[in-house]
């Protein structure tokens, strides 16, 4: 524990991570709607500003959506709007289990079915997100970001970020683009080719999704809020997954020696690869925090508390999975989780719900519609 002495009593910095997940997405936006909906009223205001909430938003792949919408100030009903009237357009195909829907996905249209899709990313990108740079929600809402993503010219981690820090690289890129960069996941999307906004018009760059190495971004974030947050400032850290698939498999000793088609081509390697992102950086986050703490530097780190998903939830957990009724069934799972969360932030004994009921206590207010786009004009 932390000496209570040495903690400051000024307003912590506080940052959101939002984890990556394709169309579970859908289920984070929701629960973050119903908890933002829960305080609005209890408050007795119109609707909370959930992004003007933090100091900090990190995000990888759809959760870079859900920060992006955050950060200027969009209410999360839009975005599980987005994913349900979108969804079926970005994922025109669903890789399904077995051999046969890879497959027939790898020798037919699988370039046109990418291609389709990321047209219709684009467009509800665009929709959502405008034109606003990463520099205008800096400039007008005080909000820092960090999406993370891959550099597909050098192989290299790439992060999109605009903090007090960063300088300015980053800061004429649009979120629209950004969020196509960051949510570039190989075999599902296209990858992503960006105009250079200071170059000309001609040069693009090339990238893939930032879930490859940080679909959970929480330690991109504890890095950039130990840079930004002043030197006694206490850091708090809520990150948020989205549904988890039931853990583990049980593989017979026989069966080990798994060829490209036993993994779906590919497919199957990007659902493991959330699963083990997300438990391996949270408890790493977890210890740094605790140890950063015992030198004299609040950082508390605070996971968003989610109920194991039922067998049931399997079949609609695919990082392409776009048929309404799993959309629904991700929703009503988000809907019951926050019913969970506000339950735990109203016991005065849970210290990770206190901490999230104060958070939501001290979010703005804005308008049910959300913040008008001519803040950012």
């Amino acid at each position: 524990m932390t000496d209570a002495s040495k903690i400051s009593p000024e307003k912590p910095y506080r940052v959101l991570c939002i984890d990556g997940g394709g169309m579970r997405g859908i289920y984070t936006a929701a629960l973050l709607d119903k908890l933002t909906s829960y305080y609005a009223k209890l408050r007795n205001v119109e609707a909370l500003d959930i992004g003007k909430g933090f100091d900090l938003i990190a995000g990888t792949s759809t959760g870079s959506i859900l920060g992006c919408a955050a950060a200027i100030g969009r209410p999360m009903s839009s975005i599980v709007a987005l994913y349900e009237e979108h969804g079926a357009s970005i994922f025109p195909h669903r890789i399904k289990d077995g051999v046969l829907s890879p497959l027939w996905r790898a020798v037919t249209k699988g370039g046109r079915i990418v291609r389709a899709g990321d047209a219709a990313l684009k467009s509800a990108l665009r929709r959502e997100l405008q034109d606003v740079t990463m520099k205008q929600v800096f400039d007008e809402r005080g909000i820092s970001l960090s999406i993370p993503a891959v550099s597909m010219e050098k192989h290299r981690s790439y992060v999109f970020k605009k903090t007090p820090e960063s300088g300015f690289r980053d800061d004429n890129y649009r979120l629209a683009d950004v969020c196509l960069a960051s949510s570039a996941a190989p075999i599902y999307r296209s990858l992503a080719a960006i105009r250079d906004p200071d170059r000309d018009s001609d040069n693009f760059r090339i990238f893939a999704d930032g879930g490859l190495w940080a679909n959970n971004p929480v330690l991109v974030a504890m890095i950039d809020a130990l840079l930004c947050a002043d030197p006694d400032q206490p850091i708090e850290i809520f990150s948020i997954g989205n549904v988890s698939r039931p853990a583990g498999s049980q593989i017979q000793s026989t069966k080990v020696h798994r060829s490209m088609l036993s993994w779906k081509l590919g497919a199957e390697i990007g659902p493991l690869a959330i699963d083990v992102q997300e438990f391996a950086y949270d408890q790493m986050a977890r210890f740094f925090a605790g140890h950063i703490s015992k030198l004299g530097r609040s950082v508390t780190h605070v996971r968003i508390p989610q109920q194991e998903a039922a067998a049931t939830m399997l079949q609609y957990l695919s990082l392409d999975e776009s048929r309404p009724e799993a959309l629904k069934a991700l929703i009503a799972h988000g809907y019951d989780d926050a019913d969970m969360v506000k339950s735990l932030c109203d016991r005065p004994d849970h210290s990770d719900g206190r901490m999230i009921h104060t958070l939501f206590n001290e979010v703005p207010p804005m308008p049910k519609a959300g913040v008008p786009m001519e803040v950012f004009r």
